[in-house]
């Protein structure tokens, strides 16, 4: 008798729903909206690719529960209280993006979020947050404002409705963004959280807002409908949120009725989704024992499974079949989430289950300006550091839009242009934006 596939291996969730393997084409920020903010033709293409290409489950990229405080040009925003994200036009889009990336038979989940004080200049001229505490990267990011506590419990409901639109749309699933220093993952932070009211200051407090917000998607959506979050192992920012306080927070999420919990790390200050550090005086070090495994929060879930009694995914820098197998084995993860490999092989996980490649491509290891010293991802200067980063996230954006319209990878694509190319499409997203 052949020995089992682990990758292959279905999931029951804790819902009922089964997933048909343990790949999950991971949430990536897709920039494909209309200018009203609308899932495209560019979404029903890409995600159509994604099904057909093998995987048990997809997650979209950010779609935003308020049209006015955005990630970047280009997300669609299903803001329920503007006519154009929940008429009957904006409706049939999501019921054809749904429809396309279900097309298999796996599982299509949107992700629901908001970008908090993470919006840059371009999309937005008030950002909010729990504090007026400003994002300090190169001046592109605006002051929040604090949000008052009518506007909070307002959000709350927005996560609700917005899942519960979902579900009526086709998608399978939704997962609440609750990472990255987005909105709710600012919340949690004592950096970015400094409330003195029943939303600040202690844990319990800090992490009221993810905790309702998943409460009240779970109330919206029913109990045979998948539910998600996402959340940082480490903020990897001092003073941040920490791994001990993650730990402590997937035990308050254990009686909520999630789903799957997915594993991540860093904000924009600290990008450790990207592999990368920002300021070296404002990182926390990264534990010796991750540095020598493959993906970069394995270590961190090996922690968080002791404590979570739901299905974990860990996402970010799986690379090899073997080291996909080993994690699965040993029991710290139940699902491998996959991201840029999609990016270029939108059927990278059909040739995984295959057994046609064992190792997935990692164009990042070569997309940067330089190898070492000033000009490298490593650079002291913080300018460098954000074009070899940017430069590198704008390569696979660049990627996915090839793809959306048809067309091959433009793999010789160098960083820079990546770079200057990402500004330049953005800038222009921002501009035929109609709010």
């Amino acid at each position: 008798m052949a020995e089992t596939d682990p990758l292959a291996a279905p999931l029951r969730l804790p819902c009922g729903v089964t997933l048909s393997n343990r790949l999950c084409k991971a949430a990536m920020t897709e920039g494909m909206a209309d200018a009203l903010m609308r899932a495209s033709e560019r979404h029903v293409r890409i995600y159509h690719a994604w099904s057909e290409g093998g995987v048990g489950l997809s997650i979209t990229g950010n779609v935003m529960i308020d049209r006015h405080v955005i990630e970047r040009p280009g997300n669609v925003a299903i803001d329920v209280t503007h006519p154009s994200s929940v008429d009957a036009a904006a409706r049939e889009r999501l019921r054809a993006w749904a429809a396309a990336g279900t097309v298999a038979g796996n599982q299509l989940w949107m992700q629901v979020s908001h970008a908090g004080r993470q919006s840059a200049r371009s999309s937005t001229r008030q950002p909010v947050g729990p504090s007026a505490v400003q994002l300090d990267l190169l001046g592109n990011y605006a002051r929040p404002r604090a949000l008052r506590e009518e506007e909070i419990l307002d959000f709350i409901g927005r996560f609700a409705k917005v899942a519960l639109i979902a579900r009526e749309s086709g998608f399978t699933g939704v997962q609440v963004h609750g990472a990255h220093g987005y909105l709710i993952s600012s919340f949690l932070s004592p950096v970015t959280n400094r409330r003195t009211d029943a939303w600040g200051g202690s844990l319990d407090n800090r992490a009221r807002l993810l905790l309702e917000v998943a409460r009240a998607v779970r109330r919206a959506v029913g109990a045979d409908f998948p539910v998600s979050v996402k959340l940082n192992s480490d903020d990897f920012r001092k003073g941040g949120f920490s791994h001990e306080d993650c730990l402590a927070v997937v035990a308050r999420l254990n009686g909520v009725g999630i789903d799957l919990l997915e594993i991540s790390g860093g904000t924009y200050e600290q990008p450790r989704l990207l592999g990368a550090t920002g300021r070296d005086a404002d990182a926390v070090a990264v534990r010796p024992s991750t540095l020598v495994r493959e993906a970069y929060f394995l270590d961190y879930a090996a922690a968080i499974r002791r404590v979570a009694t739901m299905p974990l995914m860990v996402t970010g820098g799986f690379r090899s079949r073997v080291g996909m197998e080993a994690a699965l084995a040993g029991g710290d993860t139940d699902v491998i989430g996959l991201a840029r490999p999609f990016c270029t092989e939108p059927d990278v996980a059909r040739r995984l289950l295959a057994r046609e490649i064992g190792t997935l491509p990692a164009h990042e290891r070569h997309l940067m300006l330089a190898p070492g010293g000033w000009r490298s991802p490593a650079s002291p200067l913080l300018l460098m550091k954000v074009i070899n980063i940017l430069g590198a996230q704008g390569w696979y954006y660049q990627q996915m839009d090839r793809l959306a319209v048809g067309k091959p990878p433009d793999l010789g694509r160098g960083v820079l242009r990546s770079f200057v190319r990402y500004w330049w499409d953005d800038l222009g997203r921002a501009l035929r934006m109609r709010r």
